[in-house]
């Protein structure tokens, strides 16, 4: 017998153990019990309280899931090892295919460290940083694997992340996340998995050419990017999954001839508050007892949509560059969440009138352009450019902190925002803050903290990809992922390679 109950309510600090007596009472004999959604409830913060579903059976556990493999496996390359590319290797070793992993940055242990040199020298690495490397842009941010999409393989992702390493309760949170330091245990996991299942991975290795055989691609030009030698890579397929920052590689690319589409993006600033003010106003007196308080605001005050986007509660800003001389904001927040501040991205929808449409990479050009504005304005040192809300709203430089100091790392200049970002950019956070503070009293805090830019949001360009997950100027080349404009964040990005995955395999399996 198998048995679900939803809607239990447990107050704030009851224990889980209640649960499964719940469960007893209605299935003495239970041999199996598991959370399936958790969820807070502070509609009412003078009743805040958790909200489960839970499943039991009395039967025995169920027969793990098996995959049809391949009796002719192809050669498959998987170029990225962000949560696009490891989760379509970690589904193509499933169905027999055991891929080469080509990665431009470093594995885990060594950017970890490659990134810290950058935090604390600011000498910047172009090809391993925040963007690029074991991981992907996700690796330093939050781990969040929350997801607007409704895709059926997001179940799966919070399944092998689980099965990975991260906490058991990714699997079941309304609002899961791992946390970066929990995430570098999670990668090496996984890399140790597709290593003992054949699969390879190519460290500090570009994709820098594609050569091809009729409409087919051939082999993959790759270069050592510490000694610069090249060589090719023969396969039959491969994956695109390059992230959103992987510039020089669109480019490559296009002039490959592979058909891509310009994209429009989001743009803005990093936006600090302190943790316990966001918590209070979120959760009421009852903020200290519960996990750090999160947002999600959006506003139509202008007309322009302005947005928050990946919250971190208890997090910092980080420098996230990955080209020299441009200065990129990110935000990161490790398990327990337990920091100072919370920031989030605070975003405003760019417009193709606002760049130019003239040809695919002008939206490239203009993300790079905001970056180096705030190279410039911030000092020329990856400094980022700060101003507090209050000086920002009333046109003033802002001259020291208040209650909330600022977390970026490499250090902050005072500046006007409105010298680099777009005029409608700040017309928009002018009228969408205070908009935002209806929903969210505090939001609009005068001491609140405002790091510019995040340009980083999504990619400006889309690689166009058939029904059959292939390119439809090349086949055997598969977009995938953030990077070919396919998916937004960690979930989304891996339930696409967990897609893509499945469509080689059904491409290849008829044959």
């Amino acid at each position: 017998m198998i048995c679900r109950l939803d809607n239990i309510k447990l107050k704030i600090g009851e224990s889980e153990q209640k649960l499964l007596q719940i469960a007893k009472k209605k299935l003495p004999s239970i041999k199996r019990f598991s959370i399936i959604k958790k969820s807070l409830d502070a509609r009412d913060k003078g009743n805040i309280f958790w909200v489960y579903s839970i499943a039991f059976s009395d039967e025995d556990e169920e027969a793990g899931r098996t995959f049809e493999k391949l009796a002719n496996p192809p050669k498959a390359a998987v170029i990225g090892s962000g949560p696009a590319g490891i989760f379509c290797a970690l589904r193509l070793i499933e169905h027999g295919i055991a891929p080469v992993i080509v990665e431009r940055g470093e594995k885990v242990e060594e950017r970890k460290q490659t990134i810290q040199k950058f935090f604390d020298s600011r000498i910047l690495n172009t090809n391993s940083n925040v963007q690029f490397g074991e991981g992907g842009a996700g690796t330093f941010s939050d781990g969040k694997l929350n997801t607007q999409t409704h895709d059926g393989f997001n179940k799966d992702v919070l399944n092998i992340f689980a099965k990975f390493g991260a906490p058991e309760e990714v699997a079941y949170l309304n609002k899961p996340h791992v946390g970066s330091d929990k995430l570098f245990t999670v990668l090496q996991n996984i890399r140790k998995f597709i290593e003992e299942r054949g699969g390879e991975y190519l460290f500090n290795t570009q994709v820098t050419g594609l050569t091809k055989s009729g409409e087919r691609l051939k082999s993959l030009v790759v270069k050592d990017t510490k000694s610069g030698i090249e060589r090719e890579l023969f396969v039959d397929c491969a994956v695109l999954a390059i992230g959103h920052s992987a510039r020089d590689t669109f480019e490559m690319l296009y002039k490959s001839g592979i058909s891509m589409e310009a994209r429009e993006f989001a743009l803005g600033v990093r936006v600090e508050h302190l943790a316990s003010e966001i918590g209070r106003a979120q959760y009421g007196k009852s903020f200290a007892a519960l996990p750090m308080a999160d947002y999600k605001l959006v506003s139509h005050a202008h007309e322009r949509t302005v947005f928050t986007f990946c919250m971190c509660p208890g997090g910092v800003v980080i420098p996230s560059a990955s080209e020299e001389g441009g200065v990129v904001t990110n935000g990161m927040s490790l398990y327990k969440r337990n920091g100072e501040n919370s920031n989030s991205a605070l975003m405003v929808q760019m417009k193709k009138e606002d760049f130019g449409a003239d040809d695919l990479f002008a939206g490239m050009r203009f993300q790079r352009e905001i970056e180096r504005r705030a190279y410039a304005v911030g000092g020329k040192n990856y400094s980022a450019p700060v101003q507090l809300y209050g000086d920002f709203a009333n046109d003033k430089v802002s001259s020291g902190f208040k209650s909330v100091k600022p977390s970026y790392c490499a250090g902050v200049t005072f500046a006007p925002l409105s010298e680099v970002l777009p005029n409608v950019t700040v017309s928009a956070l002018k009228a969408a803050i205070p908009d935002m503070d209806r929903r969210l009293k505090g939001f609009a805090s005068p001491d609140a903290v405002l790091t510019g830019v995040e340009t980083r949001f999504s990619s400006p360009v889309k690689i166009i990809r058939g029904v059959s997950g292939e390119s439809v100027s090349l086949k055997g080349l598969y977009p995938c992922g953030e990077g070919s404009g396919y998916s937004g964040g960690i979930t989304s990005s891996a339930a696409d390679g967990l897609k893509t995955a499945e469509k080689i395999f059904e491409n290849f399996k008829t044959h």
